[in-house]
């Protein structure tokens, strides 16, 4: 890494979630729409957003086996009815807070991948997510994510500007993390007010910013230099989010925290920003202990946000040109702990909110007999869900992301 770039990587850690510079000193596009392309500047307009599910997502009580009696003999107190989950067919349904998703679903707009995982699992939550974030599960300390690499290859290319934008996260994630690229984390719209109090002036003299910026005796004077003149275009960059702050849109949100993320994707939508990669998270999903009560109001949180969010869009006319992928770092395993909850397994299930005529089942169920240390053993490589993605969504080269040819699966054309 060279000086410039552990500057530049510095000045994001200073300046928190506010900022809006990425490493080469150019504003980035989501930004700059004073500046943007014209419309075609892009190879496409499509839109990936990117939900985490923190925590470790129990894939069996959210895709529930609905006609296997391995899952209700080792869940006993914990699982899903086969009369109350959302019936999808004679094998599988969907936890009954998943409503929305059931419409999705018979839209033919959600399509369902089983088995997710990789070789050898890890069940730390923080090696784990490491491994999704970076797609290197060779790698004991990755410094790169997928999508960080995407947006350095889509920034290399004449007339691809493509950017992304995390939107909620206390931390950039690894995942958006490039060698190049790196995307401005956002907590909300509203953080972007320039207020000016009687007797001071906005800019670098405003205590916001100037908190930001490190005091002279700390850096020298070059680096100085720099870090003033890119505060002084994260500032240009926040007066010209200030008028999406009081935009609105004719959908209804529920009031939850994941809802109020989606609904600042779709200001940022309806603006046309030319970001083309939103990353947000859920989180709470580690269900050491009475699993049922917490599982089903974060379940219910994902799918009334999620049906606001594409209510949303397609009153915007984007239904065909945004995709909704999710993850989780694992699942759980097969059998329920002593406290009514599921500890820490491997392979899990994956949904995606597809422009309609893709919806289905993609991968293969995993068994619940022939298990591995207790957990079901992967059929599905994640890999391939980024390399479907990356190769048929964005369009952008996945066996180089990946440093490695995965199948794409065919919920995208």
């Amino acid at each position: 890494m060279t000086d410039c770039q552990t500057t530049r990587r510095e000045f994001l850690r200073w300046t928190g979630s506010a900022t809006a510079l990425s490493v080469g000193g150019l504003l980035p596009q989501v930004w700059s729409r004073c500046q943007a392309a014209e419309p075609g500047d892009s190879i496409n307009d499509r839109i990936l957003v990117v939900v985490q599910l923190a925590g470790g997502n129990d894939g069996l009580n959210t895709l529930v086996p609905i006609d296997n009696d391995d899952y209700y003999k080792a869940r006993p107190g914990i699982a899903i009815g086969k009369g109350s989950a959302l019936k999808l067919n004679d094998r599988l349904g969907l936890h009954p807070s998943l409503t929305g998703l059931r419409e999705f679903w018979d839209a033919g707009r959600l399509a369902i991948v089983e088995g997710v995982g990789y070789p050898q699992p890890d069940r730390s939550h923080f090696r784990s997510m490491d491994i999704w974030h970076s797609a290197q599960p060779q790698e004991p300390s990755p410094q790169t994510g997928w999508i960080g690499r995407s947006l350095d290859i889509s920034q290399s290319r004449q007339n691809d500007r493509r950017e992304a934008a995390c939107i909620g996260m206390e931390k950039q994630p690894l995942a958006c993390i490039g060698n190049v690229a790196l995307p401005p984390t956002i907590q909300r719209l509203e953080d972007f007010r320039l207020k000016q109090t009687p007797g001071q002036s906005q800019g670098l003299n405003s205590p916001r910013w100037s908190a930001a910026v490190p005091k002279p005796e700390t850096v020298d004077a070059s680096d100085l230099a720099f870090l003033r003149r890119a505060s002084q275009t994260t500032l240009s960059a926040a007066r010209q989010l200030e008028r999406l702050v009081d935009q609105q849109t004719s959908s209804q949100y529920p009031t939850s925290e994941f809802a109020r993320k989606l609904r600042l994707i779709s200001q940022m939508i309806a603006a046309d920003l030319p970001t083309r990669i939103y990353y947000v998270s859920l989180d709470g999903f580690d269900t050491h202990s009475q699993q049922l009560p917490g599982h089903a109001t974060l379940l219910r949180e994902l799918s009334e946000g999620l049906t606001a969010f594409l209510s949303d869009l397609e009153e915007q006319g984007h239904t065909q040109r945004v995709l909704v992928t999710t993850f989780s770092e694992f699942g759980r395993r097969v059998a329920e702990n002593g406290s009514l909850g599921t500890d820490h397994g491997s392979a899990s299930v994956l949904f995606n909110v597809v422009p309609p005529g893709r919806g289905g089942l993609y991968g293969a169920p995993p068994s619940l007999s022939d298990l591995e240390d207790g957990d079901p053993k992967f059929t599905t490589d994640f890999r391939r869900v980024y390399a479907t993605l990356l190769d048929h969504w964005l369009q952008l080269p996945a066996t180089e992301i990946l440093s490695g040819t995965y199948a794409p699966l065919d919920f995208v054309a």
